[in-house]
């Protein structure tokens, strides 16, 4: 009886022309958000965020702009293969000129984007001829790798599969005891540098 009572209510509701639209919300004040659910959203976006290291969210950064993220052990790949000698392989060096002359990887080229025209006569030709190019900074919030590479592979039309960027930096690279060069590229002037006694050659990423 209780069944054929409500659906004769909800017809005659339908059926009079003061009826009440049911599918309106007619107390919209009373409607509280649910203070388990909000707080349930909230540690979700909370474990997301702690699920992904800086590294993580840098790689996903570059890949949204094009880039590859070279890890520590991509780069000593990079650096001890024999192609660099040829520049087949090329580092660029992202800072300023202070920075640079104060250290930088052995062989790296120089580019300070905000000086470009200083730079493009060297760079240029490499980067259109190299078969892989690391970009690197400082490592950590620096970011002018990253635009420096931007900049280059767009104008030049570089394909993006040739571009790299070195997340750790500079900074990484001396942390881990690898020799870097001080003033202009290839003036010889090497530092936290251990020579073989086998073959006399720099030893550094392993």
């Amino acid at each position: 009886m209780a069944v054929i009572g409500a659906a004769l209510a909800f017809a005659a509701n339908g059926l009079s022309p003061h009826g009440l639209e049911l599918t309106i919300d007619h107390y919209p004040g009373d409607r509280v958000a649910s203070p388990t659910k909000a707080a349930a959203t909230n540690l979700t976006n909370v474990a997301a965020t702690i699920t992904n290291s800086p590294l993580e969210l840098l790689a996903a950064r570059l890949r949204a702009n094009g880039l590859q993220l070279a890890e520590s052990n991509q780069v000593a790949q990079f650096f001890h293969d024999p192609r660099r000698e040829q520049d087949g392989v090329i580092f660029i060096d992202a800072r300023d000129e202070e920075h640079y002359r104060a250290g930088h990887i052995p062989g790296a080229y120089h580019f300070d984007r905000f000086h470009a025209e200083n730079y493009l006569t060297n760079v240029v030709p490499v980067c259109l001829a190299a078969q892989d190019i690391v970009f690197y900074c400082n490592g950590g919030e620096c970011d002018d790798s990253e635009h420096a590479a931007i900049m280059l592979r767009d104008s030049l039309g570089i394909p993006k599969e040739k571009v790299f960027v070195y997340g750790g930096g500079f900074t990484e690279w001396t942390n881990n005891g690898l020799p870097y060069e001080l003033g202009q590229r290839n003036s010889g002037d090497l530092t936290n540098v251990v020579k073989s006694a086998v073959s006399g050659k720099v030893e550094g990423l392993k």
